[in-house]
């Protein structure tokens, strides 16, 4: 059996002397950008992931061109589809990739608005992520999962939290119980964290919030940020590849979703270490990261002066490789799209992110078929 890396070295070597000499023979010289572009398509394949139209009624606009101007648009860092559409009308190599002959077979903006609202309802690109992650991670034997998240602006109005209504607590009694008085024992309600011990993935999942909302977090220079929106939650593998995703309100914090990922990502690749930054150091966090037969190398959060835990120096040489996933979150934001996000609602942000993440990942796995 070929290993993964040879298997992206062939499937590369293949796309660049059959598909772009072809191509090139067809439209002409290509640019880097379209060199880039078709091969994520190639590789994506997006169009076995779209159902055709069935029933009465008028079909719907082929909608295959219609995703592969969405991934053209991560990959050439549009900030509006209006933007897309006017590159689709000018450049006929741009639009021959996508699937239109002329300028006058693009769809509206109108057709190009329901088609992403249509993908997002039913989470196409976080799905094709998902298929190609096992396609080409699965039989690979991953060193390290990076942990991390990253802060998403987006243009919409910010949640405001219900109060929580005043409910008066009831006295209790100071000292001991007397001989045969029963006193109700005081109720906690468990954490987040807690109850996700007992949960599935669905259920995790279905539990954390995603409205937009307000979030504030200590940035790598220890600054704190504030800003308005998401909070996109990712796991990287070595060789920056970004494996899992999940998308939440601002607020949340970081520990919460440490589960749930762990949980995704065990279904799609086989690791060894699970690294993470202080916000994730948790004892529920590291014995499930046991449990899944992993070693979990977190960074710790010194709640007190008498706390004077730390990494031996070999633990703490393997959790350089923790950088991947701010290099990633990087990457998605500077070159993929991340920092341009002008859809509303968590569906349409987050398939708006998934498609430049489907990009980003197929531009890391031919890099690491080289």
């Amino acid at each position: 059996m070929h290993s993964t890396r040879e298997r992206l070295s062939t499937y590369s070597q293949l796309i660049k002397i059959n598909l772009h000499l072809s191509l090139r023979e067809v439209i002409g010289p290509l640019t880097n950008k379209q060199q880039q572009l078709i091969t994520a398509l190639e590789v994506i394949r997006i169009e076995g992931f779209i159902s055709q139209h069935v029933g009465v009624g008028r079909p719907a606009d082929d909608r295959a061109p219609i995703a592969r101007a969405f991934i053209a648009k991560a990959i050439y860092g549009h900030t509006t589809t209006r933007q897309l559409l006017d590159q689709l009308q000018s450049d006929v190599r741009l639009r021959r990739i996508c699937g239109w002959e002329k300028a006058r077979d693009v769809p509206e903006e109108w057709t190009f608005s329901r088609a992403f609202a249509a993908f997002s309802a039913t989470e196409l690109p976080t799905k094709i992520h998902e298929a190609l992650i096992i396609e080409f991670q699965s039989e690979r034997l991953v060193g390290h999962i990076s942990r991390d998240s990253t802060a998403i602006d987006a243009r919409e109005k910010a949640k405001k939290r219900p109060k929580e209504p005043c409910i008066e607590k009831p006295k209790n009694k100071r000292g001991r119980p007397k001989k045969g008085e029963e006193r109700e024992p005081i109720m906690i309600e468990p954490k987040r964290l807690e109850k996700q011990k007992t949960m599935d993935l669905p259920q995790m999942l279905a539990d954390l919030p995603k409205e937009c909302d307000i979030g504030a977090k200590t940035n790598a220079k220890g600054h704190m940020i504030c800003w308005k929106g998401y909070k996109l939650h990712v796991d990287t593998a070595d060789g920056q590849v970004p494996v899992s995703c999940v998308l939440t309100s601002a607020s949340l914090h970081d520990s919460q979703v440490a589960l749930p990922l762990a949980e995704m990502t065990k279904q799609r690749v086989t690791n060894l270490y699970d690294l993470m930054d202080a916000a994730y150091d948790s004892v529920i966090i590291r014995e499930h990261s046991k449990q899944l037969g992993h070693v979990p190398l977190i960074d710790f959060n010194h709640r007190s002066p008498k706390d004077e835990r730390q990494f031996d120096p070999h633990e703490a040489q393997r959790y350089k490789e923790r950088s991947t996933a701010e290099r990633v979150n990087a990457r998605l934001k500077d070159e993929f799209g991340g920092l341009c996000v002008r859809v509303r609602g968590h569906q349409k942000v987050m398939a708006h992110l998934m498609f430049g993440v489907l990009a980003l990942t197929v531009d890391q796995l031919m890099r690491f078929a080289t």
